[in-house]
C-alpha cells in the first residue's frame, strides 16, 4: 500500500515492501546499505515486563528510503492509557493485530543480516533482542545510534531528540510522532543527513557501519582525531 505523506494507518494495517513517500534523497550516496527500526511499546523495559505494540523498519540504500515494512502486533498485554494517549495505538487496535511471534519473524526476515540503525538504540535494541529471544532467534550485527550520532556531529542542535533534530536540519517530517513508520522514516532521514555532514565537514567519502559503531564510542573530544585517522588508514590501503 501506498502512504501519502498526510496519510494515517489504519488499525491493524501491515505494510511490505512499499516505497516511501517522504521525500528525502541524499544526492551523493556515501553510507553503506543499512535498516532503521523503531519500536512503540508497553513501557520502557522488557525486563519489566513491557511488551512491542508495533514495529517498523526502512531500508536505506542509494540515499534514500527504498524499502519498508511496517506492523501493529498482539503480543497480549495491555496498553496503559498513558502509552494510549502518547501513541495514538489503542487496545482495540492491538486486538485486531498479527500476533507479536509472527510479525517479529516477518521482520527479521526482512530485515535479515543489514546493520542496524535506531535513534535512541539502547531502547530499541532492547526490545529487538527481547522479541526475538521469545522466538529462539537473535540478531547478527549490532546497532548503531542516531541519537549518539548526532551529539557528535550536531552538537549546536538545541536537543537530540528526534523531532527537534528533523526540524533543525530542515528535514521532511513523516506523520505523526511516536507511530513506528513515522519515526524510523525520520530516523532514516536523520541519518541520511549525518552522513552527509560526515562527507561535507570531513571528507568521508565511504561510511561503513562500522565506522558510525566507531564514532558513537568515540568521545566528542576526541572526533576530529578519530576521523583523521580513519582517513589516513584508508588512503594507505
Amino acid at each position: 500500500m501506498h502512504l501519502g505523506k498526510s496519510a494515517e494507518l489504519s488499525t491493524n494495517e501491515t505494510i511490505r515492501t512499499a516505497p516511501s513517500h517522504f521525500g528525502f534523497r541524499q544526492e551523493v550516496s556515501v553510507l553503506e546499505v543499512v535498516a532503521v527500526i523503531d519500536f512503540e511499546t508497553t513501557g520502557l523495559s522488557p525486563a519489566q515486563g513491557d511488551r512491542a505494540t508495533e514495529i517498523a523498519a526502512v531500508i536505506l540504500a542509494d540515499g534514500q528510503v527504498v524499502d519498508r515494512y511496517q506492523s501493529l502486533m498482539n503480543a497480549g498485554v495491555r496498553i496503559p492509557a498513558f502509552i494510549e494517549g502518547l501513541t495514538g495505538i489503542s487496545n482495540q487496535m492491538i486486538r485486531s493485530a498479527p500476533p507479536a511471534a509472527e510479525v517479529m519473524r516477518e521482520v527479521f526476515e526482512f530485515v535479515g543480516k543489514t546493520p542496524l540503525i535506531a535513534h535512541n538504540a539502547s531502547f530499541d535494541s532492547k526490545f529487538w533482542d527481547a522479541e526475538l529471544a521469545r522466538i529462539e532467534l537473535c540478531r547478527p550485527q549490532e546497532f548503531a545510534c542516531s541519537l549518539l550520532l548526532s551529539r557528535r556531529l550536531l552538537p549546536q542542535a538545541p536537543s537530540h531528540k528526534l523531532g527537534a533534530l528533523v526540524e533543525f536540519a530542515g528535514l521532511p517530517a513523516a506523520g505523526r510522532a511516536h507511530r513506528a513508520l513515522a519515526d524510523a522514516e525520520m530516523a532514516a532521514n536523520l541519518m541520511l543527513h549525518l552522513a552527509d555532514e560526515l562527507r561535507r565537514r570531513y571528507q568521508v567519502e565511504e561510511i561503513s557501519h562500522n565506522l558510525l559503531c566507531k564514532l558513537q564510542r568515540t568521545p566528542k573530544a576526541k572526533l576530529e582525531a578519530c576521523l583523521a585517522q580513519h582517513l589516513a588508514t584508508c588512503q594507505d590501503s
